[in-house]
């Protein structure tokens, strides 16, 4: 077979990833969301064990928190040096470099005999860990279809969304019989499982598995230059100057940036305020608390079915009217229409409900609404920015996005409590609801005025958003990139 030429794998090459049987593209999704679930779960795990961390290392609470938020961090570098290893490495030997490195710094973390020793561990397990939550990404355009964008960005979603949400419930049981120090712990267990689970895992990388058939078919292969850069100024410009000029002139990425930075910020405060506040209005113990967060993982997985519904829904609808049996990219932001209303109902609801004469199953349903909307504002935004830009705009986009939204993620754990005892629950959460009520215009603005800003940017190719360009364009910016974010 001649060498093709570029990055692109011919569809009807069997070594390309989206041709594979149908079990081998399942095993790969799985070993993903396992890596990406064991980090996950790493992240919060750590919430579970804040009264122990406060009477062990006589720390305030606030600094207790510190343990979560340094891991945030740590991982908020992910999105910026990822793309780049993935490149030169291929996706596979980053997974299995990263999740080790991470086990290493969490097990540190639960052996440590000082809170500075702990803080230190803390941000290395999320610095290493995080590449795993941004290949999972990558992986899964890989392997699947550009037609299941929504549906498949749901899917890899779950990873971190029930990782997340698994550890204070499994870990209220186990902090109660144990310590805080069995949180890192079972993580480390979790992690290793994933790493057992992952032996055998596929290159799923296009250009790595062009160069590694190049390599022992003993000839030479004409490969694209990457979009993420070749020299460090070239990688320095697409993942952190290009970023950062995006962050101030162009519309969309500005718009969608924010509306993610607040939901993961809401998002992520919830593991210090449900536990606290279930203590002080219910008198919850650990585990009970930990039981709230059923909610949680049922609202992440009812926003999957129903953003995979809604891409099947409009995917057939506009059939007739794509080349490639593709609806228009706008249509991927109805899942975050929807998903807009579900935040603001969510934000008053838990506000105004947690309270003793209230039952306390109305603020825990309550947050289980809001994941459920915060997921599905997440897979849309997301899934959009995929296809809005060229290959290299589109890194850029997402780099930013992510990055940005994990510092305001763990930004807002440090202050949540304050804000509760100061402002009172009503007020602190209708904060955030009537921003998220400004926010309800972001994706009606990007659905009809999406085409024209950008058109109008310099990031942006002449035309798109139709047929078999935009699914070309599709495959190759997603071949390029093991950008995400969760």
């Amino acid at each position: 077979m001649a060498p093709p030429v570029g990055h692109m794998m011919s569809p009807d090459d069997p070594d390309n990833p989206q041709n594979w049987p149908f079990w081998r593209k399942v095993y790969a999704s799985v070993v993903a969301t396992a890596f990406a679930f064991a980090v996950a779960f790493g992240i919060t795990s750590l919430t579970v064990g804040i009264q122990g961390l406060m009477m062990e290392f006589d720390v305030s609470m606030t600094t207790a928190v510190l343990g979560l938020s340094l891991n945030l961090y740590g991982i908020a570098f992910a999105p910026i040096t990822t793309p780049h290893l993935s490149e030169r490495f291929g996706r596979s030997p980053v997974y299995f470099v990263s999740l080790p490195l991470f086990a290493l710094f969490v097990l540190g973390a639960g052996y440590s005999k000082s809170f500075a020793a702990l803080a230190v561990c803390r941000f290395f397990a999320g610095f290493f860990g995080g590449p795993c939550l941004v290949l999972i990404e990558g992986t899964f355009a890989d392997v699947w279809s550009p037609h299941l964008t929504v549906t498949y960005y749901s899917f890899l979603s779950l990873a971190s969304y029930i990782g997340a949400g698994c550890a204070p419930l499994i870990l209220g049981y186990v902090v109660t019989a144990e310590s805080w120090r069995w949180t890192q712990y079972v993580a480390l267990m979790i992690a290793l499982a994933a790493y057992i689970l992952g032996i055998g895992f596929p290159e799923t990388y296009p250009r790595e598995i062009l160069r590694t058939r190049a390599r022992r078919g003993g000839f030479k292969i004409n490969l694209a230059k990457a979009e993420s850069g070749v020299t460090l100024s070239e990688m320095a410009r697409t993942t952190l100057f290009t970023p950062l000029a995006m962050a101030v002139t162009e519309p969309v990425v500005i718009l969608v940036t924010f509306y993610l930075s607040l939901n993961f910020a809401v998002l992520f405060q919830w593991f210090i305020a449900v536990p606290a506040v279930l203590n002080l209005v219910y008198g919850f113990t650990l585990h009970q608390a930990g039981l709230a967060f059923i909610a949680a993982i049922v609202g992440a997985l009812v926003s999957t079915l129903t953003s995979s519904l809604i891409e099947s829904f409009t995917n057939r609808r506009n059939a007739c009217t794509s080349m490639a049996n593709m609806a228009p990219i706008e249509y991927r932001l109805v899942p975050a229409m929807v998903g807009s209303l579900g935040m603001v109902a969510s934000l008053f609801w838990i506000g105004f409900s947690a309270m003793p004469t209230i039952n306390h199953m109305v603020p825990i349903v309550g947050t289980g609404v809001y994941v459920w909307s915060s997921m599905s504002i997440l897979t849309a935004l997301v899934s959009y920015i995929f296809d809005a830009y060229p290959a290299k705009g589109t890194l850029s986009a997402l780099t930013l996005m992510a990055t940005t939204r994990i510092i305001f993620a763990a930004w807002l754990p440090l202050v949540i409590i304050q804000m509760i005892m100061g402002l009172q629950g009503q007020w602190a959460y209708s904060v955030f609801g009537f921003i998220a009520i400004a926010m309800i215009a972001v994706p009606i603005i990007l659905f009809i005025f999406g085409p024209g800003l950008r058109a109008r940017s310099r990031h942006s190719a002449a035309t798109m958003g139709n047929g078999k360009h935009m699914m070309d364009r599709h495959v190759d910016q997603e071949m390029q990139m093991g950008n995400e974010h969760h």
